[in-house]
C-alpha cells in the first residue's frame, strides 16, 4: 500500500503546479518577445513601403510633367495665340458683341496674351524656379514666410481667386532661398486650379525640393465665382491648409505655425535709420 502510494506520487511529480507555472511563464515570455519583434518589423516595413510609394508618386508626377511640357512645346506661341484669338471672337459673338467694333478689335489678341500669362505655370517646373538656390545649413528651427500674394483662376468657371499664402517648414540639413517659396507657389497658382489642390501641390513641391522635417501651407482667398455670380457673397473667404511631416504629427509644431501666421505681434516694425 505504501509502495503503491509512493509510485503514484512519483508519477505525478513531473506535473506539479510549480513546474506547470514555470513552463507557462516561459512560453508567454517567448510569445511576447516574438509579437514585439513582429510589430517592429511591421513598422519598419510600413515606413519603407511609404517611402517607396512616395518615390513612385514623385517619379510618376515628373513623367507626367515632362509629357505635358513636351506637348506644349510642339505648338509654337504664335499658333496658340491665333487659335485663342479665333475662339475669343466666337465668344464675343455668342454674348451679343461685334468683334469688329473699334473697342474690341484688339481684344481677342489682348485676351489671348493675358490668358497665356495667367496660365504660364503650365510651362514651368519647380526645378526651373528654384534655380539651385538650395543650401546646406544646420538650422533646426521653423522658417515661415507669410502674407505672400497669390492669384489664380478657378478651373470651374475660369474666374479669379486671389488672396494670401503662408508657408512654413522645418529644415533637415537644407534651406531654400526665401523668394523661392513664393516662386514655387506662383508656378502652381498660374494654372487652372481649385484652392484645395493648389495648397497640396505647394506643400508637396517643397517636400520634394528639400526633404524637410515638415511643411505647412495655409491659403486664404476670395473667389470671384462666389462674388460676381452664384451666391454673390463678397465677404466670404476660403481657408485651406496642407500639413506634411512634423506639422502633421506634432500638435505643438502645428500650433506654433498657426500662432506665427495669426499673431500680429510677429509683425516687424519698418526699418528706421
Amino acid at each position: 500500500m505504501s509502495a503503491a502510494a509512493n509510485a503514484n506520487n512519483t508519477r505525478q511529480a513531473p506535473v506539479t503546479p510549480a513546474a506547470s507555472d514555470e513552463g507557462s511563464t516561459s512560453t508567454i515570455s517567448s510569445d511576447a518577445v516574438n509579437r514585439s519583434s513582429d510589430k517592429k518589423m511591421t513598422k519598419s516595413q510600413k515606413k519603407r513601403a511609404l517611402k517607396q510609394k512616395r518615390k513612385a508618386e514623385r517619379e510618376a508626377k515628373e513623367e507626367q510633367e515632362e509629357k505635358r511640357l513636351k506637348r506644349l512645346s510642339e505648338m509654337d506661341e504664335e499658333a496658340k495665340i491665333l487659335k485663342m484669338r479665333d475662339a475669343c471672337k466666337t465668344i464675343l459673338e455668342c454674348v451679343g458683341e461685334d468683334p469688329s467694333r473699334e473697342g474690341l478689335l484688339k481684344t481677342p489678341e489682348r485676351w489671348a496674351k493675358a490668358l497665356m500669362f495667367l496660365t504660364k505655370g503650365y510651362c514651368q517646373k519647380v526645378s526651373d524656379v528654384t534655380n539651385e538656390a538650395i543650401f546646406q545649413e544646420e538650422h533646426k528651427e521653423m522658417v515661415v514666410v507669410r502674407d505672400i500674394d497669390i492669384h489664380s483662376l478657378c478651373e470651374h468657371h475660369m474666374l479669379p481667386f486671389t488672396g494670401k499664402v503662408h508657408i512654413g517648414y522645418v529644415p533637415n540639413g537644407k534651406i531654400i532661398g526665401l523668394s523661392k517659396l513664393a516662386r514655387i507657389a506662383e508656378v502652381y497658382a498660374r494654372r487652372l486650379q481649385v484652392q484645395e489642390r493648389l495648397t497640396s501641390e505647394i506643400a508637396d513641391a517643397i517636400m520634394d525640393a528639400i526633404n524637410p522635417l515638415g511643411v505647412a501651407v495655409v491659403i486664404e482667398c476670395a473667389h470671384f465665382c462666389m462674388v460676381m455670380r452664384g451666391v454673390q457673397k463678397s465677404g466670404a473667404s476660403t481657408v485651406t491648409s496642407g500639413m506634411r511631416g512634423c506639422f502633421q504629427t506634432n500638435q505643438k509644431t502645428r500650433a506654433e505655425f498657426f500662432s506665427i501666421i495669426n499673431n500680429r505681434a510677429y509683425q516687424h516694425e519698418p526699418y528706421r535709420s
